[in-house]
């Protein structure tokens, strides 16, 4: 929609064709129906949250950075707010607010919508793109053609691959699509007794082979298949690239990050000399979510009946332990199609940066999440997907 837009604002004959029965479907459910729509950050802090392919970025996020976008849309009647974490959403809390800014601005400028329209095949002679075929035969001459399909999470809103088919067909390099930003299944059976559980302020890392990788901090959740939450979905995209090459992963969480090691022992000893005579339950619960000490108890091999003063240094150790690096074993990603955002996508290698056009066929872009890029978790991926979609409009 941003991109077709652009095309319309600067005086080209656009249509965009949708493959459902409306646009906008994704952006409505968004952020839980919220949609964070950007990160107010600068340029070059934006570029790190992108991994290892954030500087392809670096031209789309220079010419429409988060405070050009928020503009943008504050200019098409919707009224913004930032929270925490620099996320910026519509201050309504509803993304069929964005939805309607875009249809507004389409509207504006002149381009035609057909919805129900599924493209079969891109058209193209002698390298240059001459237009597309529909499903059901029928053929649409045009000098330029963006693909801004999507992934193929959610594939009930109309992003179900058809874009890497595409690119495909015409000899373009598809990176294997895998999901991103999506919750962790994990083998521990207790993790069903612990659903609903929500954890904030702890750090988790992870391990892989035995080696342990930087994580973040932040909130997590338990789930009846494993875990889920913020600081969860922004390392899950490398937990699953690992996953899927055959390596061993644990998930460590060190729900006292705030503490060293000397000031958590001093904290245990405090709790369990006040806790006295009482169950050790009784000091755990000054720690934990009470939902987590019969876990804790039963990991530690610490009787209900046994007494805080019964304590081992022994025990107390292991408790320690497992406050600072408590550990799940990652057994899968969940499905693609519940992923936010997918993984992978169209090679960046014959894509132009500077213009999102095709280094094959001339006339033909990419822009958005069809691309081999995605972010972390806080309004990186819309705002890359307006950014770039706006710089194949400028483009055309």
């Amino acid at each position: 929609m941003m991109a077709a837009g652009r095309c319309g604002e600067r005086g080209k004959r656009t249509l965009l064709l949708e493959r459902t029965s409306h646009p906008g479907n994704k952006i409505r459910i968004a952020g839980k129906g919220r949609c964070n729509i950007t990160n107010a950050d600068t340029v070059r802090n934006l570029i790190s949250c992108y991994g290892r392919n954030g500087r392809f970025l670096y031209r789309a996020l220079t010419a429409f950075p988060p405070e050009q976008l928020m503009f943008f849309f504050e200019e098409h009647d919707v009224s913004l707010k930032t929270e925490r974490g620099g996320r910026v959403f519509p201050a309504s809390d509803t993304a069929a607010d964005i939805v309607a800014a875009l249809q507004r601005y389409l509207r504006a400028h002149g381009v035609r919508i057909r919805c129900d329209a599924r493209v079969a095949g891109l058209l193209y002679e002698e390298s240059a793109v001459a237009g597309v075929a529909l499903v059901g035969g029928e053929r649409l001459y045009a000098p330029r053609v963006i693909v801004a399909t999507g992934g193929m999470s959610y594939t009930g809103t109309g992003s179900s691959g058809d874009g890497y088919r595409l690119a495909a067909q015409t000899g373009h390099a598809v990176v294997p699509p895998r999901p991103a930003l999506i919750p962790l299944e994990t083998a521990e059976p207790f993790v069903r007794t612990l659903q609903g559980v929500a954890l904030k302020n702890v750090a988790v890392s992870y391990v892989v082979d035995g080696v342990r990788r930087e994580g973040g901090f932040g909130e997590m959740l338990f789930t009846h298949y494993g875990v889920s939450g913020p600081v969860i979905l922004t390392i899950s995209g490398d937990i699953g690239d690992c996953l899927a090459a055959g390596r061993t992963v644990h998930l460590s969480v060190n729900f006292k990050p705030a503490l060293d090691r000397a000031m958590l022992n001093d904290r245990l000893l405090r709790e369990f000399a006040a806790a006295g005579s009482a169950p050790v339950s009784a000091a755990l619960k000054t720690m934990l979510p009470r939902a987590l000490v019969p876990v804790f108890a039963e990991q530690l091999h610490i009787p209900p009946d046994r007494r805080c003063h019964q304590v081992t240094r022994g025990q107390r150790d292991a408790l320690l332990g497992m406050l600072t690096d408590f550990r799940l074993r990652v057994t899968r990603t969940r499905p693609i199609d519940e992923a936010i955002v997918t993984r992978g996508g169209v090679s960046l290698d014959a894509v132009n940066p500077r213009t999102m056009e095709s280094r094959i066929i001339r006339g033909l872009y990419f822009c958005g999440e069809v691309l081999d890029v995605d972010g972390v978790t806080g309004g990186y991926n819309l705002q890359a997907a307006f950014a770039t979609g706006r710089l194949a409009g400028d483009s055309v």
